[in-house]
């Protein structure tokens, strides 16, 4: 199911006439090898960020414990997760809005 199946018929009026076709989704010539490689290492270096992220944000809540700021770097943790989220839902969103 596509976005666009979600929206009412009377808001598609609003669409500009002069809009360009992008195609069928098909990458040109060689390059879809080459662009799935590159999409493969940026979410590797995305999950490792994450991964970072969330066991710094652990060592940071442990020390902060000691002083009383707990509460600070429990946001913080809240944050790195809500990221992570986003980073590991990011192929379904694109999907969802394509």
């Amino acid at each position: 199911m596509s976005l666009l199946e979600l929206v009412p018929p009377k808001v598609l009026t609003f669409i500009p006439v002069g809009v360009p076709d992008p195609g069928a989704g098909t990458a040109p010539g060689d390059t879809e090898g080459k662009i799935t490689t590159v999409i493969g290492w940026v979410t590797w270096l995305a999950f490792a960020v994450c991964a970072l992220g969330v066991i710094i944000a652990g060592g940071m809540m442990a020390l902060g414990q000691r002083r009383g700021e707990g509460g600070e770097h429990a946001a913080r943790l809240g944050w790195v997760l809500a990221g992570c989220i986003v980073v590991g839902s990011a192929a379904g969103l694109v999907n969802a809005l394509i």
